[in-house]
This record gives structure tokens, C-alpha cells and sequence, in this order.
């Protein structure tokens, strides 16, 4: 008789989990929006920008997004910055290499990618022969 009722027990707590395990499972699934993953639905306007030190000569960049890479070549002084591109709604990243020579070891040059007016990666390189980068996941 106590056999018989600890079974009953037993399988009595079993489904009461079992149950409770397929309605966590269920409420877990229903918030999901596997359509939105890293912003997928909204497009963004990026600018990059590179910031060299005084005497510092930048001479190329490279940028874009996703895998649409736009070169820019026979640039120089110490500041530069892109056209705004607006993103594709569901592009993945931003990436930015930019080069430069600077005067010395002591030199200085720092990448950045702005998204929506904010800044939201950074990059930096030192020394004589320069090369910072940076990527920004939306």
C-alpha cells in the first residue's frame, strides 16, 4: 500500500514538472523576434572618422559596411572623415582602417565610427607607421 502510493507520488511530481518545464518553454518562445536580431529592421546613417596627431600625414582609408568596402586614397592632413552612408535595413557591421605616417614613434591616430550622431567604436595606433582600425556590430 505505501508502494503503491509513493508511485502515485512519484508520478503525480513528475508530470506536475513535466508541465511546468513545457510552459516555461512555451512563455520563453513566445517573446522571441528572431526578425530583430542586431537591428535588423532599422537602417543607420554612419560617419567615420580618423583624428591624427600634429605632423601626422593621413594617406588612405578604407570603410564600409557589411561587405561593401569603399576605398579612399591620396588623402592627407590630419583629419578626415567620410560622406555619411545610411546602412541597409539588416546590415550587420561597420568597419573602418585608415593609414597614415606620423613624424615620429610618438606619433598618434585614432579611427572612429559615429552611428545615428553618437560614437560608438573606437581605434588607435602610435608610432612612426600608422594603422588603426575599428568595427562597430549594429
Amino acid at each position: 500500500m505505501k508502494k503503491t502510493r509513493m508511485n502515485q507520488l512519484l508520478r503525480g511530481t513528475f508530470v506536475v514538472l513535466l508541465a511546468t518545464m513545457l510552459m516555461g518553454f512555451v512563455a520563453s518562445c513566445s517573446k522571441d523576434d528572431d526578425d530583430n536580431v542586431n537591428g535588423a529592421k532599422k537602417s543607420h546613417k554612419v560617419v567615420f572618422k580618423a583624428i591624427a596627431s600634429t605632423g601626422t600625414n593621413i594617406d588612405g582609408a578604407v570603410y564600409g559596411i557589411d561587405g561593401n568596402p569603399t576605398t579612399a586614397t591620396s588623402l592627407s592632413g590630419t583629419t578626415w572623415s567620410s560622406p555619411e552612408v545610411t546602412s541597409e535595413a539588416g546590415a550587420y557591421n561597420a568597419n573602418v582602417v585608415v593609414n597614415a605616417i606620423g613624424v615620429d614613434a610618438t606619433s598618434t591616430l585614432k579611427v572612429q565610427i559615429w552611428v545615428d550622431g553618437e560614437l560608438k567604436k573606437e581605434g588607435t595606433s602610435s608610432g612612426q607607421y600608422l594603422s588603426a582600425s575599428a568595427s562597430y556590430i549594429f
